[in-house]
């Protein structure tokens, strides 16, 4: 058995190599010979330094990826009170449908390269990620067809002629960003599975910078209005998506896992695509959770008001939430890639350390927002309807906070443990049978308006996040490290039959 100084010397000197996944954790928390707050104190070191390498460059990404989307609202905003309802409208209610299904499509990708990293089979990771764009593309064509008829779609939905019309013009500009994602997210999840995450926060704050300027130049200078403001964010996308590639191609710590394009990406696209179908279910269900929020806040007494203090409610929780996503990424890969080195005691350490650290980090959050909560929608619009309504609106947004201090990172645990299906089941209960109609039930039938329909929605999430925690509280990791060591083996023997023919 190791002695104290050999397992405190790797644990502060040594580097892991670029490739493979840090066998230290584990190690140290099968050695019983160790006292058990020792024990605990040098795995809670190591993960740490392990989770922080992932979370904090992750949690940039998110932050200026939200933030890039965020300033094009804000642009919206100063042009009038309209034309932020118009681009909350177009963002909640129609872009956010194509970012669930390619972000919950490009999850599949994230639980398979993450295990077969973790596994050493570094030659799939590339043939995963090629397959998942190509199937991503094709899922963006009839995509095209929602943006361009998102007018008639709001009308329909019981928006305002003006509101719908206005949101339209913003969503047009928006249509190349479908295929920015289809891109994008599989590279993210490419390299995340690596622990490769510096590089696309550079990207990320020079896209946003980026951003900045194109659309101040596009709203003020030329006069392009809502859509040359979208058309700059989408635009930022897709620069975002070409950095990332060009580092993949040039960099020294991809070689391994990206080998060139390969005809091997046309084979099993039609099992990709099944597997990528549950993944997006069940992000799509969680994405699209608080859009039926704005969606249905549109038709009450003054949408126009209810729109705009949800718009700024939701782009703050947008913004917060982003930290939990980086966490949620983070679980993600060190779940994945501790099952798939069959690292079963690793993964549920991993777990619950993010997880804690997650929701202490949601709690600060919360505290504030509502110690700004009179003063915080001015940064997205002047007007002090809106501004007292935002107020009112903060304890209900402090509470979404701190259950997405939790919510995301299970939803990560999910993803890395590839229980999307599961998880989906889950999500249509809890979200769309209690959540929603309670929502709606407070919201109309007992006269609390926006608040009633947060209230219910609320309910939904909190019922979701204890489920999943029961779940993860009885999870057998040892029976998950051998599920996915069967699901590599089917992955590769499907590999092994397209090299023979």
């Amino acid at each position: 058995m190791a002695s104290q100084d050999e397992l405190q010397q790797p644990i502060l000197n040594s580097q892991p190599s670029h490739h493979g996944v840090d066998a230290r954790l584990e190690k140290i928390l099968v050695d019983t010979q160790l006292p058990y707050f020792k024990r605990l104190r040098l795995a809670s070191w190591i993960e740490f330094m392990l989770m922080f390498k992932l979370a904090g460059p992750a949690v940039f990404v998110y932050l200026i990826n939200n933030f890039t989307s965020m300033s094009t609202r804000i642009f919206a905003g100063q042009l009038g009170n309209l034309d932020l309802a118009a681009a909350s409208l177009g963002n909640s209610g129609i872009q956010l449908l194509a970012y669930g299904i390619m972000l919950g499509m490009g999850s599949a990708v994230e639980t398979l390269c993450g295990q077969a990293y973790g596994a050493g089979r570094y030659e799939m990771l590339g043939i995963y990620l090629q397959r998942a764009t190509i199937v991503l593309v094709i899922t963006g064509l009839p995509m095209v067809l929602l943006y361009a008829f998102s007018e008639p779609i709001l009308i329909l939905l019981g928006q305002t002629e003006e509101i719908a019309s206005a949101a339209a013009i913003f969503v047009y500009g928006l249509i190349p960003q479908i295929f920015a994602y289809a891109v994008n997210f599989p590279i993210q999840k490419f390299l995340q599975a690596q622990s490769i995450v510096n590089p696309s926060a550079y990207v990320s704050a020079f896209t946003l910078l980026l951003n900045l300027l194109t659309s101040w130049v596009a709203v003020y200078k030329l006069g392009m209005g809502l859509f040359g403001a979208s058309l700059m964010l989408s635009i930022s996308w897709w620069v975002m998506v070409v950095a990332q590639f060009l580092y993949i191609l040039k960099s020294d710590t991809c070689k391994k896992t990206w080998t060139g394009l390969s005809s091997q990406a046309f084979s099993g696209l039609w099992e990709f695509v099944k597997l990528s179908a549950a993944s997006a279910v069940m992000l799509c269900l969680e994405t699209w959770y608080f859009q039926v929020l704005v969606v249905i806040a549109g038709l009450l007494e003054n949408p126009q008001l209810s729109l705009d203090s949800l718009s700024v409610c939701m782009s703050i929780a947008g913004l917060l939430v982003m930290v939990s996503v980086g966490f949620n990424a983070a679980a993600s890969v060190r779940v994945s890639n501790e099952l798939g080195a069959g690292n079963p005691k690793s993964a549920a350490f991993s777990v619950v350390m993010v997880t804690l650290v997650s929701f202490i980090i949601s709690l600060v959050e919360a505290g504030v927002v509502l110690a700004l909560r009179h003063n915080i929608s001015y940064a997205f619009t002047p007007g002090k309807i809106v501004a007292d309504a935002v107020s009112d609106l903060c304890p209900f947004l402090a509470l979404t906070l701190i259950l997405n201090g939790v919510q995301p990172v299970l939803s990560g645990v999910a993803v890395g443990c590839g229980w999307q299906a599961f998880v989906a089941y889950v999500n249509v209960g809890c979200y769309y049978v209690v959540g929603v109609p309670l929502g709606c039930l407070l919201g109309f039938t007992f006269n609390l308006g926006t608040k009633g329909i947060w209230s219910g929605m609320l309910a939904g999430t909190l019922m979701q996040t204890l489920i999943l925690l029961w779940v993860t509280y009885t999870t057998d990791w040892n029976k998950e490290v051998e599920v996915a060591r069967q699901r590599l083996d089917k992955w590769d023997v499907k590999e092994t039959k397209v090299v023979k023919t």
